[in-house]
């Protein structure tokens, strides 16, 4: 296998200039996000497996999220695309009250400047996440496989995990006032993507990129996303808008206030309460 830096593999990108010489050049990819539950952990001990498979059921719809990534040579934006809820179909208890207190916004990045931006709420607090793109070393595999119509190329990379790893059952006896929910600092997860330099941007879903060609296909741990559809050029084309609403925070920042309210939140919940801090913020 052969071992290519990001700076190197953005440098090759360029190379591929055939479909993204017009000046107006954009794309639009389609991802379906989906993540499952380690159901041996989950739950409160002794919770049967019935129960727990009904929970799962109804977390399901809130685990499966489209997104739509809008791009072009320089600059793209990722946001989940808006849908009516289905009835029935939200989480309860704990999972909902965390589904519903902590949403992810719009994520913007340049690979460029090496800008990275996002928007985030907390308990109906705006944060604006300002940090820098993440720096990847892929690793080429040589393996192919198709993706709709496209022949995608397998690399493997490592990155740092950031934010919540939520169990969203109830703490096992002895463990009632362990704060938890936050992945150790600096922790580094293997990813596994798929990309073809068919659509030869150095862009992806998420905080993705530096490789020669659209990512199509993401492998993180218990999360999927994959490709299901592309738009080259469409006709309406899209102003790809820089974040900017929300108090700037750095991401390690963002993830230490996040660690705070969901602790808060298990012990309200926990207790039977509701929102952390009784409401303030």
């Amino acid at each position: 296998m052969k071992t290519i830096s990001t700076t190197i593999l953005v440098a090759l990108t360029f190379v591929f200039t055939g479909l993204i010489q017009a000046q107006d050049f954009q794309g639009k990819a389609y991802y379906m996000s989906k993540t499952t539950i380690d159901m041996a952990n989950f739950g409160r001990p002794g919770m049967d497996e019935d129960m727990k498979k009904r929970i799962a059921d109804r977390l399901k719809n809130a685990l499966e999220k489209t997104y739509i990534l809008t791009f072009n040579r320089e600059e793209s934006v990722y946001k989940e695309e808006e849908k009516l809820d289905t009835p029935g179909g939200g989480s309860s208890g704990f999972g909902r009250m965390m589904m519903g207190n902590f949403v992810a916004g719009n994520q913007y990045k340049n690979i460029k400047t090496n800008a990275f931006l996002q928007e985030q709420e907390v308990f109906g607090k705006k944060f604006l996440i300002k940090d820098s793109v993440p720096s990847f070393e892929w690793t080429m595999t040589g393996e192919s496989k198709k993706i709709g119509q496209y022949t995608a190329f397998k690399a493997i990379g490592k990155k740092l995990k950031y934010g919540l790893d939520v169990n969203f059952g109830r703490p096992k006896p002895g463990e009632e006032n362990k704060e938890e929910a936050l992945t150790p600092e600096k922790e580094e997860i293997e990813v596994v993507v798929w990309y073809t330099p068919q659509i030869p941007v150095s862009q992806g879903p998420s905080d993705y990129w530096g490789l020669p060609g659209l990512i199509l296909e993401v492998n993180e741990g218990r999360t999927t996303i994959l490709c299901s559809k592309i738009i080259m050029n469409p006709d309406d084309k899209e102003t790809i808008k820089v974040p900017s609403k929300g108090k700037e925070v750095s991401r390690a920042e963002f993830d230490e206030i996040s660690k705070k309210k969901m602790n808060e939140m298990r012990q309200n919940f926990r207790r039977g309460g509701g929102r952390p801090g009784g409401g303030r913020r």
